[in-house]
């Protein structure tokens, strides 16, 4: 049915889309710069206007569907519910605190740079949005493509193998992702102007068989997985984020993981019932596995950028393994972490940014004593960095609280297993900010300035939201229930 009014999920998709595009034709750097963050503002704003406007009975325009390719029951249909509220939202934060944060950096091709960032930015949307399967895979790719680009050509001096490593995982994922959405949308039931149909409800009612379901679910599974990503299919992830320019990190880290986490509950659990329930215990497990073994890596890391890398994959692990524990907090948890998680890891890589760009050096042992020179972005460090240990108080608390609860409850053993990260956790997290912000000042920091106004700024934009949703979380935990209900419909 085609809406009146405003259509969010439409303006979302296509605003940074030919904001991109207009990007790309600008030739001076400072004009395409500002034409990058004055337009992820606008963007800002039309998701701020979906999420006040979500019980407008007046504006129904959080859904929206035309006809694309009729007779191949191929829709452009686009839908905010509560967790694609959360997740534009979270794009549409991090994009604006990406380009403020990294507004010194200087760019060969400026104009390039920003309209891929840009063009990114859509395909994210797109996939947060589309209830149509081809159009869901379109859009992942549309997401995916640039940040190929930007790695490749900004990237450091690596950048050539990890794009290669990166292209190939996210490929094969990609390929196997699309034989499965042919193959489902073959055993969908004929409607009245197609034999078939791509769309989300044909999907959920596609006559598939018990040992069909488990073998699509492994096709659906290893894509998502690559993306998050899950062990063993992680080891495209430190490569990448290391030798990727800070600005596509930074994407990647905060925004573009939640791709796959958000798919598995999209799209695998209502889909693959059956093989959800037949799998849930060898997917926890896998995800606890890479809990800790990221987490032990991480350890061991002596740049700050892997470190970050790993910690990510362990977060990313707990989130994984809470999903299959099918349990309402366990997802509520996880709904509650894509946020939380994307606001802490991108407040982690500004700081690395700002050290590195003023010290040229990522490594921890050649580092120490920033706090005798750079107090402020000590403090934002400490926060951000004990946010992302899930201090009481702050974001992260609240979403592994819940998130635990749900192992807890699913399996004690497990449960106490992947308990173990907290305290890996909190060795190589504390330990860092030791020996980098505390003792003496070497050298190479000896010259550090505090960080610039803007830098304070966006700094402590990030720490108010990771103080105000540790203290009240209740906004998120409501936007999301309606959510979890319809992704744990098919298992109560």
């Amino acid at each position: 049915m085609q809406n009146l009014g405003i259509r969010f999920p439409d303006l979302l998709i296509w605003f940074p889309l030919i904001a991109g595009l207009a990007c790309f034709i600008m030739r001076d750097e400072k004009k395409s710069r500002a034409w990058a963050l004055f337009s992820s503002f606008i963007t800002l704003g039309i998701s701020v206007a979906s999420w006040l406007n979500a019980g407008n009975p007046e504006l129904n325009g959080l859904t929206f569907s035309y006809e694309w390719l009729k007779y191949s029951g191929v829709n452009f249909a686009v839908s905010l519910d509560g967790m694609g509220r959360l997740l534009t939202g979270l794009t549409a934060i991090a994009f604006p605190v990406i380009f403020i944060s990294t507004y010194r950096n200087s760019y060969k091709n400026a104009s390039v740079f920003f309209g891929l960032m840009l063009l990114a930015q859509s395909g994210l949307m797109g996939v947060f949005c589309a209830t149509d399967a081809l159009l869901f895979y379109f859009f992942w790719e549309l997401a995916l493509i640039p940040v190929y680009f930007l790695c490749s050509r900004w990237g450091g001096e690596k950048r050539i193998q990890a794009t290669f490593k990166f292209f190939i995982y996210t490929f094969t994922g990609s390929l196997l992702m699309l034989v499965g959405i042919i193959y489902v949308y073959l055993h969908t039931v004929p409607t009245a102007f197609s034999e078939h149909s791509f769309s989300m409800r044909a999907f959920h009612a596609a006559l598939l068989s018990p040992t069909e379901q488990n073998w699509l679910f492994w096709l659906f599974f290893i894509a998502f997985a690559i993306k998050m990503p899950v062990f063993p299919f992680h080891t495209w992830q430190p490569d990448t984020y290391e030798q990727a320019p800070a600005a596509t990190t930074m994407v990647l880290s905060g925004i573009m993981v939640k791709m796959g986490l958000f798919a598995v509950i999209r799209w695998l659990l209502p889909v693959f019932p059956l093989a959800v329930v037949h799998f849930d215990k060898a997917v926890i497990i896998l995800s606890v596995i890479g809990m800790i073994y990221a987490s032990l890596l991480a350890m061991k890391q002596d740049d700050l950028k892997r470190l970050v890398a790993y910690s990510s994959i362990a977060h990313i692990g707990l989130m994984s393994a809470a999903i299959f524990t099918l349990k309402e907090v366990g997802m509520q948890g996880v709904m509650f972490q894509m946020f939380s998680h994307g606001i802490n890891i991108i407040g982690m890589w500004i700081i690395i940014e700002l050290l590195e760009r003023q010290t040229g050096i990522r490594k921890i042992s050649e580092l120490g004593g920033v706090a005798h020179k750079a107090p402020v972005l000590t403090i934002m460090l400490v926060v951000i960095a004990l946010a992302n240990i899930a201090l009481p108080l702050t974001n992260a608390f609240v979403g592994e609280f819940m998130m635990f609860s749900s192992l807890f409850s699913y399996n004690v053993w497990i449960a106490t297993i992947a308990g173990i990260s907290i305290i890996l956790a909190a060795v190589y997290t504390l330990n860092m900010v030791q020996k980098v912000f505390y003792g003496e000042t070497v050298p190479v920091t000896a010259l550090i300035r505090d960080i610039a106004w803007h830098e304070k700024f966006i700094l402590a934009v990030l720490v108010l939201i990771i103080f105000v949703l540790g203290v009240f979380p209740k906004p998120v935990i409501d936007l999301t229930l309606e959510s979890v209900k319809a992704a744990l419909t098919r298992f109560s």
